[in-house]
């Protein structure tokens, strides 16, 4: 493991999310003991999606942005809201200098699968319907996220090119969580790995699903077709049950003639790079922002 994200393991709380008012509080309270992040190069602004219910998002505009992404936060599907991700929020906004759109979507296991899902689906309608009031391309949006939120990105994708609904440019998907199965090496192995493991992520996908049977929709690795979809981002963690899982979900795309641009981070756990000091957390935050520069540059 990489020294520097090491040192830190032993002061990281231990989230129960079979305790999810106790996770959610928990989860709070690490967020707003992290250093305010400086907002001066954009203008942040909250609103409320129309929908049942309505969406609140936080849009970061920074200065001259044509592109935006509909961002997804993580959490396990049971934590997280437009405050805990507000610094991830700014810093993807400054790194790529695109519109953050920051989506508060509703959370499991109170609103299990779809709510989530239609929440995200209906902040990307809004977005396209809403371009020229936003001041960006609709032909330059891009979906992204977070473990859970990458999953509902991806999930997402899928439903646009199902539905022929808003094009989207580019999915950004960091540590995903796309498969309920969990049945990859990484998943039935790593059982003690720092933040998340085996144990968590299935209490996870128990909240996310409830009672109903996974579809590709929420899993997207259960998708069998997967052409057509947006060209992706994918990063893993090398000590992540999710890993593998996300490492065959690329390889399908490719195989599937979508492009990809994969980055396994070695040395990494699962939410690592919230220790925003070690130098891997730099180039991994770095890279998110920059991929989506690239991705939706003229």
């Amino acid at each position: 493991m990489d020294p520097e994200v090491e040192a830190f393991i032993p002061l990281l709380p231990r989230l129960d999310p079979t305790d999810p008012v106790g996770a959610r509080r928990m989860f709070a309270e690490i967020a707003a003991a992290a250093p305010v992040p400086d907002t001066r190069g954009m203008d942040v602004e909250d609103r409320t999606v129309p929908g049942e219910p309505g969406v609140p998002v936080r849009i970061y505009r920074p200065h001259r942005a044509q592109g935006a992404i509909i961002w997804l936060h993580g959490g396990g599907w049971v934590v997280g809201d437009l405050d805990t991700e507000h610094p991830w929020a700014t810093r993807l906004a400054d790194g790529s200098g695109a519109v953050v759109i920051s989506v508060g979507y509703r959370l499991a296991p109170e609103h299990p699968f779809p709510a989530a899902f239609d929440d995200a689906y209906a902040v990307l309608t809004w977005t396209a319907e809403h371009a020229a009031e936003l001041g960006i391309d609709p032909n330059r949006i891009a979906v992204g996220g977070h473990s859970a939120g990458g999953g509902l990105a991806a999930g997402v994708a899928l439903r646009a090119r199902d539905q022929q609904g808003p094009p989207i440019r580019f999915q950004l998907l960091n540590q995903p969580g796309l498969d309920d199965r969990m049945e990859t090496w990484s998943a039935r192995n790593f059982t003690d790995t720092p933040w998340w493991d085996r144990e968590r992520l299935a209490a996870a996908w128990g909240h996310y699903l409830g009672d109903a049977p996974a579809s590709p929709y929420a899993a997207p690795a259960r998708a069998e077709d997967l052409s057509g979809l947006p060209p992706a981002y994918i990063a893993t963690a090398e000590f992540c049950p999710n890993r593998d899982e996300d490492i065959l979900f690329a390889l399908r795309l490719l195989q599937a003639g979508v492009s990809v641009e994969l980055h396994q981070w070695a040395g990494t756990f699962h939410g690592s790079q919230a220790i925003v000091s070690a130098e891997v957390s730099q180039r991994q935050i770095a890279e998110l922002g920059g991929a989506v520069r690239r991705a939706l540059a003229q």
